[in-house]
């Protein structure tokens, strides 16, 4: 049997997705299976394009259940790092766009974490796996999609 994936992630994070996953069994299933009753009461099923609605909302929020629950069951969280003097997991750090860019601020966490916008990046994606082990000073060359970034580190916390 493959090994299945394991989750790096903080206390925080595993805390958001238990209550993500409380959430969709407790309130959304059940809202879901509400709109199905209330679709079926219209009639064929042919031709009732909320029934097709609530159904396909059902399979999201169920494989959402599902991947949640994998998620929590296989994380591993990041316990915190005494070197602070390289980027690790749970990491925040502040760099630099070179050559005069202004600084960019983020935390370094698992890809069930990832949230750019809340200035969270994976340390699987290209920006994330390219701080990883450098430290304050290091001129780091990240390929991103939308070219070459070259970034100076400023801080580690």
């Amino acid at each position: 049997m493959a090994q299945e994936k394991v989750y790096p992630m903080t206390q925080a994070g595993k805390e958001k997705l238990e209550q993500e996953l409380e959430n969709l069994k407790s309130v959304r299933r059940k809202e879901v299976v509400e709109r199905i009753k209330i679709a079926r009461s219209f009639g064929d099923l042919s031709e009732n394009s909320e029934y097709d609605s609530a159904k396909e909302e059902q399979a999201f929020v169920e494989g959402r259940i599902t991947l949640l629950e994998q998620m929590v069951r296989n994380a591993k969280i990041i316990q915190e790092d005494k070197d602070t003097d390289a980027v690790g997991l749970g990491k925040t750090v502040t760099f630099k766009e070179l050559p005069n860019g202004e600084e960019e601020t983020y935390t370094i966490v698992g890809s069930a974490e990832a949230d750019p916008f809340e200035g969270n990046i994976s340390n699987e994606s290209p920006m994330g796996s390219s701080l990883m082990g450098k430290r304050v000073g290091d001129e780091v060359s990240i390929q991103t999609p939308g070219g070459e970034m070259n970034v100076k580190i400023v801080t580690i916390k």
